[in-house]
């Protein structure tokens, strides 16, 4: 255990599909919401719970090394055509063109890292953050998603840049929503090269790459804010997973 920052010094980045672990997908399911009610955040989309039945949904935990507590984690919520996007659910309703962009990415592969939430033991440390949020971009190689979208708090942005996501400007105000609540400002990201990863900083582009080639791989990592390391052992490897699981056609506009 790390000395104040309440974190074991060996931990687990695991990812997996929804259905595949429900005991794990429950304990993801109430560190977010003690996160959120922490803020006083009642109401989110990518809170809505049903998600933990859908084949389109992946799950990343940052665990102890037992499974057994949840430092925090994120989601990839694969576009399948059926279900919209978090994004689309929690903005639609203030600016409608989400829904052709998410359409139009879909053709090739698209999803949303959303979800994003740490325990307040390791916060701000970076584990329950940027870790998450680079193992979404590992994985998405290997269920055939090419882009990304999500919509994130102030103090996430610049990990989505770091990452290699730009502000989406063409939705919301210049990419912004007054979301979840009156008082919040949300930013609306799209990561639009998933696959080489062409904008990420080089440091996160360098350690993404290597994570594809390596799912199942053992490494010291130290926090970006603080001088703590820890050694991450990662589990990034998707039983089942299929690159062509998610490419959805586009649907034609019926006249009137």
């Amino acid at each position: 255990m790390i000395e104040g920052a309440g974190l074991d010094t060996e931990i687990r980045i695991r990812a997996f599909r929804a259905v595949d672990d429900p005991v794990s997908c429950q304990k993801f399911i109430d560190g977010h919401r003690t996160v959120l009610e922490h803020h006083g955040i009642t109401k989110v989309t990518s809170s809505n719970n049903e998600w933990a039945n859908s084949r389109a949904v992946f799950v990343i935990v940052v665990e102890t090394m037992d499974g057994t507590k949840l430092y925090g984690g994120a989601r990839v919520h694969a576009a399948d055509g059926i279900t919209p996007l978090p994004i689309e659910e929690a903005t639609g309703y203030m600016d409608p063109r989400i829904y052709d962009i998410v359409a139009e990415c879909a053709q090739n592969g698209t999803g949303e890292l959303c979800g994003l939430w740490n325990s307040k033991e390791v916060a701000g440390l970076g584990v329950g953050s940027i870790f998450p949020s680079i193992a979404s971009v590992v994985i998405a190689e290997q269920i055939g998603l090419t882009t990304m979208f999500s919509l994130c708090s102030p103090a996430t942005v610049r990990f989505n840049q770091w990452i290699g996501s730009d502000v989406l400007k063409n939705v919301g105000n210049d990419g912004t929503f007054y979301y979840p609540k009156l008082d919040l400002l949300a930013t609306a990201v799209f990561l639009a090269d998933a696959v080489t990863l062409s904008h990420a900083h080089p440091r996160e582009r360098e350690k993404m790459l290597h994570l594809r080639k390596n799912l199942h791989s053992v490494s010291e990592e130290k926090s970006p804010f603080k001088n703590i390391s820890v050694k991450v052992h990662y589990d990034l490897q998707i039983a089942g997973a299929d690159v062509s699981e998610f490419k959805i056609p586009l649907k034609e506009k019926v006249p009137g």
